[in-house]
């Protein structure tokens, strides 16, 4: 009897655990080894697979004698591991790429520096209310493998993909592949913005003639990359500038999407608001239209899709102040997106974790828009350097309590307060939905 394959799992979060159990059941030699502390649940579900696993540490005896290596996203290559791992010419995958290979059904996979999470939770709610067969997975939710290896059998997956998940996959095909934009993010973990920008081209690979590609037209560093690639999909183009050549696009007041059959919608009845939900309402349009979901569908869920939490979520209004929890900005792009919406005076909550950010991307923004900036980190040194001199009142606070106490007391009547951060949580929060949930909260409690 030939000896069992192995694989070993890197990092035992949702995708992590996901992936040993679809190798579980799909009858490899499993192990999974993460440098933190397991969270209980994860726990118990690699127990009840009867999984192997450690903590705190990674044992090299256990993980440099596998066939195929599935690593956590949140782990970078350059980490001690994967570094002895590639020199030792063992694979490394991401769970994405394992689960791919273990389903059927046909893929929208969704990535872009921003509104990836809208995009992907807007074409789920379309699919869904027009009675579709389809599961959700990525970046967002329950890990695909999981899903898979529980035996769900859905016909369509809509899929969040980061940049970190494209990286470690290879022969993944997208049915359709949703391309948002691309602007400066994870320079930390990147070598440059080309690199970054290489891996969400990764979206493209493996597409065939059969499939379809829907992209923002007017970003330039997608129109840049598209002169490198000699690509077979079906080219789905979308503007909120130019009707010329379009597939979709939003003009004179009217949402449209030309092919494959004509529809449009009025502009005022989409239920996102703001430029940047433009771009998601017609990159999910399209992908659904593609799909062959039927006009009635698409325009109501067009219409009554609630959003995402923590992305430009109203709060509560407290003395006439309107509170916004946009936590899920952790890029300066995203930052700008949320001020770009603003009709009001604003003040805004910014810091935390900086990821090799630029703030003159929004400095124009804050001098028009923000009466108020409150800074929040453990260490807010480099927004002190960079937006003091722009003579905008400041507070520096270490703590949610804090930040909304002095968010309160600078507030007047018809104000906004922006919780939208340009940077990652983890200084001082567990997570950015952490983040959210605590500012929340203390709101609510004033």
């Amino acid at each position: 009897m030939e000896e069992k394959k192995r694989i070993v799992i890197l990092g035992a979060a949702e995708s992590g655990v996901g992936a040993a159990a679809l190798a579980k059941v799909k009858g490899f030699d499993v192990f999974v080894s993460d440098m933190g502390t397991i969270k209980e649940s994860y726990k118990q579900t690699l127990n009840q697979y009867g999984i192997e696993w450690e903590e705190g540490h990674h044992t090299e005896a256990l993980i440099l004698n596998a066939d195929e290596v599935i690593k956590s996203p949140g782990i970078p290559d350059d980490a001690p591991i994967p570094v002895k791992l590639k020199s030792k010419g063992i694979p490394i995958i991401s769970e994405i790429e394992f689960a791919g290979r273990y389903t059927h059904a046909k893929m929208i996979c969704v990535t872009g520096s921003n509104g990836k999470t809208t995009t992907t939770s807007l074409i789920y709610h379309i699919f869904k209310e027009a009675g579709y067969n389809v599961g959700l997975a990525g970046n967002i939710g329950r890990s695909l493998a999981l899903q898979i290896a529980e035996g769900k059998k859905f016909d369509y997956y809509i899929i969040e993909l980061s940049s970190f998940q494209l990286d470690n996959m290879y022969d993944f095909r997208a049915n359709i592949a949703v391309l948002l934009n691309i602007t400066p993010d994870h320079l930390d973990r990147y070598h440059g913005m080309q690199e970054y920008t290489d891996s969400k081209m990764r979206i493209l690979q493996n597409q065939t003639e059969d499939d379809a590609f829907v992209y923002w037209a007017d970003d330039p560093i997608i129109k840049r990359e598209l002169t490198k690639y000699g690509i077979r999909a079906q080219m789905c183009p979308f503007s909120i500038l130019e009707k010329n050549g379009m597939i979709g696009y939003i003009s004179d007041g009217q949402y449209v999407i030309e092919r494959p059959t004509p529809f449009n919608m009025e502009q005022e009845s989409l239920s996102l608001s703001g430029k940047h939900n433009m771009y998601n309402s017609l990159a999910a349009g399209i992908a659904a239209h593609l799909s062959g979901i039927k006009d009635e569908n698409l325009r109501q869920s067009l219409s009554d899709f609630e959003g995402v939490e923590h992305r430009l979520e109203k709060v509560a209004r407290v003395g006439g102040v309107q509170y916004i929890n946009d936590s899920k900005a952790t890029n300066v792009d995203a930052c700008w997106y949320a001020l770009e919406s603003m009709t009001t005076p604003t003040i805004l909550i910014i810091g935390g974790r900086d990821k090799g950010n630029d703030y003159n991307a929004i400095k124009d923004l804050v001098v028009k828009k923000c009466k108020g900036l409150v800074y929040l980190g453990a260490d807010n040194t480099k927004l002190h350097q960079f937006f003091d001199s722009l003579g905008i009142p400041v507070a520096d606070t270490h703590s949610m309590k804090d930040c909304v106490e002095a968010c309160a007391r600078m507030a007047k009547p018809g104000d906004t307060v922006l919780l939208s951060p340009c940077c990652a949580s983890f200084d001082l929060f567990k997570n950015m939905e952490d983040r959210g949930d605590q500012f929340k909260a203390l709101v609510r409690a004033l």
